[in-house]
């Protein structure tokens, strides 16, 4: 127990106080120059308190990225990437938690070195899947001669192939895996009590009945405090949207949409709209941490299950 005194009180609010001035400093910046004329934005040293151009530069900054279904996609992609991962995590973590099998631990393993390569790291292998998702089963069949053995049969090539570029599908299916949810889920699959596992089986729930009704239930802190992790992460995901998609019209993404607000090198240097732009593009996660703060705290720190 650390014993509390003036000296230490003083030090704490100290430290805390500048710790949020370091945090909530670029946001005062973006929103001050977002609430700029270009000529109060182009001045040195920038203002530091707001003006009254904020709304007339969101409306000039919606309309010239098209940010309207760019959100949209966004939405899109970050829901179901974040339904994915939940999904996926709560199963394996159930998998590995809960079923007797020799290689659950090597498997767990496996999936918790994958934290060791992001997405920037696996870019091109995982872009060569998108690009068709069956040919890991294309090249099995023409190594075990089926393809072969088909065409001579029945003078038919079997050719498979699942393009997923430029869809939502491909946004979303190369993202789902998560070795983090897995690694939570699990801990938390680990401190549930024998004696609810033994009881439910003398209620006669199967496996997924207990999964379902008993497991899910209880886990609901850590998986709201998941899914907002996740969602903000794939709000802001830029490089695969940017690779993954040349139809930027339908399937491009907010973030990459911004690009569009940027001035030009020889434009008008309209900094006040790109920054309007920015608030426009970071509030949809900035209201999902605010709303689930609570449930997101609670689910990284609570011990008592």
């Amino acid at each position: 127990m650390i014993e509390r005194s003036p000296i230490f009180n003083i030090v704490t609010y100290a430290t805390m106080i500048l710790g949020l001035l370091l945090v909530l400093t670029p946001f005062w910046i973006v929103i001050v120059a977002g609430s700029l004329s270009l000529q109060e934005v182009s001045q040195v040293p920038l203002k530091l308190w707001p003006s009254n151009h904020l709304l007339e530069n969101l409306e000039v900054a919606w309309t010239r990225a098209d940010l309207g279904p760019k959100m949209i996609n966004s939405l899109i992609v970050a829901v179901g990437v974040t339904v994915g991962k939940i999904t996926l995590a709560a199963l394996s973590a159930f998998s590995i938690v809960f079923f007797n099998y020799r290689a659950r631990m090597l498997c767990f393993w496996l999936i918790f070195i994958t934290l060791m390569l992001p997405l920037e790291v696996r870019i091109v292998p995982t872009y060569s899947i998108a690009a068709n998702a069956l040919q890991p089963f294309q090249v099995i069949l023409d190594t075990l001669g089926i393809t072969w053995l088909v065409e001579t049969v029945s003078g038919v090539r079997v050719g498979l192939e699942w393009n997923l570029l430029n869809s939502y599908t491909g946004l979303i299916l190369p993202l789902v895996a998560t070795a983090t949810g897995t690694f939570l889920y699990r801990q938390f699959f680990m401190t549930i009590p024998d004696e609810l596992v033994e009881a439910s089986k003398m209620d006669g729930s199967g496996p997924l009945r207990f999964f379902f009704e008993v497991l899910l239930p209880l886990s609901r802190t850590n998986m709201l405090a998941l899914a907002t992790i996740m969602f903000v992460s794939s709000w802001n995901q830029y490089l695969w949207p940017l690779l993954i998609t040349t139809d930027r019209a339908n399937f491009g993404t907010v973030v990459m949409q911004l690009k569009a607000l940027i001035p030009a090198q020889n434009g008008t240097p309209d900094w006040n709209v790109t920054m309007a732009g920015a608030l426009i593009i970071m509030l949809p996660p900035l209201l999902v941490v605010a709303l689930m703060q609570r449930w997101f705290v609670r689910g990284l720190i609570s011990r008592d299950k």
